[in-house]
Parts: structure tokens; sequence; C-alpha cells
């Protein structure tokens, strides 16, 4: 594991020492997770099982009414780095060597539950942000809410290109925003006494301080979490938890420890 810290640790106050990462950390943190999950795997199926129904719900809603599910598609980032806190404590408890249990995972918010409800509003305020500006895109380009009645291929045709340019824009920039602040920040809380903020601020810094390596982190994210929702998102069954075993060992390969 990398040892360089990238800033000294001189106090209580001082920041969290991030470590030098490499491209080829990211993926380490997947074979890591992939090992977490063949190690309790009834826990990670329950919560792929999770992330499965999240898109079956997407897709019901998408049915009657596109336009709010583009607008509320962001959720995925929202509700997932939750959803993984049962994950991220199965691999702490599998890294201190002892044996996860699913009770354990699935209440593991109540070890933090002030901060990591506090960092929820923040994600919460955050998304209600993008799906309002989603649904402004929508207005302006199509004056008012479209009945597109179709598939999502008639809401992405050529026609609308102008939507498309400026719905991907401001996806983007939220979802990069969402991204930079809880990349390592839940499993952060979960791990340390850190509070919120603490948390947000040193995962926006290591995405500022190492921008290439995290964005080929995100861009791993993306297509392994895009590959597994095409076949009706069954994939997501096993890459939504590896993911997220792989988010807890991105978080103790950037974050120093204290000592």
């Amino acid at each position: 594991m990398p040892t360089r810290p990238l800033a000294a640790d001189s106090g209580d106050t001082a920041p969290l020492r991030l470590r030098r990462l490499s491209f080829s950390d990211p993926l380490r943190w997947l074979a890591l997770g992939w090992r977490d999950f063949r190690r309790a795997p009834a826990i990670g199926l329950f919560y792929g099982a999770c992330f499965v129904v999240m898109g079956w719900a997407l897709v019901s809603v998408f049915e009657s009414s596109p336009a709010y599910v583009l607008a509320l598609s962001g959720g995925f980032l929202l509700v997932g780095p939750f959803l993984c806190l049962g994950l991220y404590r199965v691999s702490q408890q599998l890294e201190n060597g002892a044996k996860p249990g699913f009770a354990d995972s699935v209440l593991a918010w109540r070890a933090r539950t002030g901060q990591l409800a506090i960092f929820g509003v923040v994600l919460l305020v955050l998304e209600m942000v993008w799906a309002r500006s989603t649904m402004v895109v929508f207005a302006v380009t199509f004056d008012g809410m479209p009945d597109f009645k179709g598939s999502l291929m008639a809401l992405l045709s050529p026609e609308n290109l102008v939507f498309i340019v400026v719905w991907a824009a401001v996806g983007a920039l939220f979802a990069a925003l969402i991204y930079a602040i809880s990349v390592v920040s839940m499993p952060m809380i979960l791990h340390r006494r850190t509070d919120a903020i603490t948390a947000g601020l040193t995962s926006m810094r290591l995405v500022l301080t190492q921008t290439s390596v995290m964005l080929w982190w995100a861009l791993l994210i993306t297509v392994l979490v895009g590959l597994a929702m095409l076949p009706w998102f069954a994939g997501l069954l096993v890459v939504g938890p590896v993911v997220g075993h792989a988010s807890w060992h991105a978080y103790r390969a950037a974050v120093a420890d204290d000592s």
C-alpha cells in the first residue's frame, strides 16, 4: 500500500494526511472489493438486490414520467453511498479479522447517526437542486413537460440535441460535485470520529490534489455500473456490492491512519 503522505498531520486541527495514489490502485481496490464480496456473498447479494430493485423502480416510473426519471436518476448517487454503509461495515469487520453479520451491516448507520444525518442533508440538498435544474432544462427546451410515451431513444433523438447537451452538462456538474465530496466521506465518517464537514472537505481535497487518479476511479465506477445496468439491472446484483466494498478500500488507501 502507498505510504507517502501529501500533507503532514500536526495535531487535532491539522488536515488528515492523504497518501499518494497510483493509477494501478483503483484496479487493486476492485480486486479487494471482489475478495470481500466472495468472503461475505450473502450480505453482498442482499445489497446488490437493493440496487436492482432501485433500477426497476426507475424503469417503472419512466413509463409514465420520463422527465421525472431523468431528474431523479441522480438519486443513485445520493442513495448509493448510504446503501453502501452496510458494505463498508462488512469490509471493516473483515479487515479487523472479525466475522461480519447481516444485522450489524444493516444497522451500521447507528454508530454515527448525527454526522451521517448532516452529510445526508447536504447530499439531499444537492440532489434537490440537481432535480430542479433538470426540470428547468426540460421546461425551457420543450416549452413544458413533454409526454414522450415512447422509448428513451425518442427523448435522446438528434432532434433534441440542445436538450441532450445542456442536460448532460448540468448532470455532469452535479455528479462531479457529489462525487468529489462523497468519494471517501461515508466510510471515513463510519470509521473515524470525524465530523461530516471534515469528511467532505477531505474528500474534496483528495479529488483536487489527485485528480487524474480519482477521475480514473470515477470512470471505472461509471463503466462498471453502466454495463451492469444493461441486462435489466441484473449486473448490479454483483457489481453494486463489489464497488461498495472497493470504495472502502479506496478510503483506506487514500486517507492515512492518525498514527
